[in-house]
């Protein structure tokens, strides 16, 4: 009992943390969502609770930029995923141990800048009289200036370098964690490098890369700094609108329906991946499970010196 009684205490810190900096937030915003802005100078009332939030939020207006937010936010994923993977495993596997803190280090070191400072950098980069533009223009790979800033692809551009430190870091880990002797044991059973990788190595990574997956949509399905500058009109996302109406509409009820309307969205897409990826496996855990039966009993026919020899 008092071992149990150490263990809550210790745990106090950690569930009040969470209680105010979270729980409480996402329930006043559930709370503002089923109220409605009284008046020019109001922000929210809820003295007559309604759904008529939600259904605003789902007006084709607003539908739009949710289908064009998942549609960054799987995309931005994927794009992370398929170039941190291959980053990650030439850094766990590849480099020597004495030099992979440098690597480690130069993959930090832009993440820790200024997450509007790298955006706006980007801005320079891709704007139509930006050394790039110039650059491309000057080989003949574009006949024009380069017509990508403020656009849905520059917003796509932009949350793949601002992203991808937080799905390369956890795949480091997880590759680095399989270990070098479970790979040469695979390679001495026969199988090949593509074969121990899909096989051996990527199954045993599966959380990291779960971690990575995470780590990348949740905050890329909310960003907003990197829509309003790259994207422009084009490139709305749904963190935008939340912000928008919060800061400038001051209509905090309808701010807030959008936000858990985002949030659903996030909760069911993750769902839906982690239901097919699933679906996926299960075949191919299915034909790999070895299954242990009991030993049918000898035939009384069978002589015991035959038995004897099998048993040898």
């Amino acid at each position: 009992m008092r071992v149990r009684r150490t263990g809550i205490a210790l745990a106090v810190p950690a569930w009040v943390w969470l209680t105010l900096f979270f729980v409480a937030p996402v329930g006043m915003v559930i709370w503002f969502s089923f109220g409605y802005k009284p008046g020019i100078f109001g922000t929210h009332a809820n003295d007559v609770l309604s759904l008529d939030r939600y259904a605003e939020a789902m007006s084709p207006t607003f539908f739009a930029t949710f289908q064009n937010t998942l549609w960054v936010g799987i995309a931005g994923t994927v794009l992370c995923l398929l170039i941190g993977m291959p980053v990650a495993y030439w850094m766990a596997v590849k480099v020597r141990p004495e030099r992979r803190g440098i690597l480690i280090a130069l993959v930090l070191v832009p993440f820790w800048t200024n997450f509007l400072v790298r955006t706006i950098g980007w801005q320079v980069l891709l704007a139509p009289e930006g050394w790039v533009s110039t650059l491309l223009q000057g080989v003949g790979i574009t006949q024009g200036p380069l017509e990508i800033l403020y656009t849905r692809t520059a917003v796509l551009i932009g949350v793949v370098y601002n992203y991808l430190p937080l799905m390369i870091l956890p795949l480091f880990v997880a590759f680095d964690r399989v270990g070098g002797p479970l790979r040469e044991a695979s390679k001495d059973l026969g199988a090949g490098r593509w074969a121990t990788f899909f096989r051996v190595t990527l199954p045993l990574a599966g959380p990291g890369v779960i971690a990575g997956v995470l780590l990348v949509f949740i905050p890329l399905m909310g960003d907003y700094i990197t829509a309003t500058v790259l994207g422009g009109a084009k490139g709305n996302m749904v963190g935008q609108l939340v912000a928008s109406q919060f800061q400038t509409a001051q209509n905090w009820a309808l701010g807030s329906a959008m936000a858990v309307l985002l949030i659903l969205v996030i909760t069911v897409t993750i769902a839906v991946g982690a239901a097919i990826v699933w679906l996926i496996l299960w075949p191919i855990r299915r034909r790999n499970r070895l299954v242990l039966g009991e030993t049918p009993p000898p035939d009384p026919a069978t002589p015991v010196r035959e038995l004897e020899e099998v048993g040898a």
